[in-house]
């Protein structure tokens, strides 16, 4: 609680200022009360996991490995490619359905961000579902 002292005067004076202790506690039961009912926020993102304890594949998939060095370079299993080849390649891909090959994409750590996100989105229009982004320092 607060109290006023007067100036010891001794004289019986009013007191002007105020008591805001009262007010401050009210202010915070109505904010405990404001936090204990609003609804928890559950935003949930969607993933699709695979089964637990699943076995292995009994056919590994092939591997095909999609370098981007840093001088925007793209190799398809160490072959360089164009653009348009690489257009092909993954169009090729995309019509196999669920027998596509397993796409690694080893960007160069060096490599401009642009080039590696013109070969994910040429991938994903193409339909190239099986597709992952590798080691992205150095290929070995």
């Amino acid at each position: 609680m607060a109290m006023n002292v007067g100036s010891g005067t001794g004289e019986n004076e009013v007191m002007v200022e105020m008591n805001t202790t009262p007010l401050i506690d009210v202010m915070l039961v109505l904010l405990i009360m404001l936090i204990m009912t609003i609804p928890i926020q559950t935003h949930a993102v969607k993933l699709d996991m695979p089964p637990a304890n699943q076995p292995p594949p009994l056919v590994q998939p092939t591997v095909i490995n999609l370098n981007i060095d840093f001088d925007g370079t793209i190799t398809w299993n160490g072959t360089p490619v164009n653009m348009d080849q690489l257009d092909a390649y993954l169009a090729q891909e995309g019509e196999r359905g669920a027998d596509q090959d397993e796409i690694h994409v080893n960007p160069n750590r060096l490599a401009k961000y642009d080039t590696v996100a013109k070969v994910l989105a040429d991938a994903q229009r193409r339909n190239v579902n099986k597709i992952g982004i590798g080691n992205t320092s150095d290929y070995l």
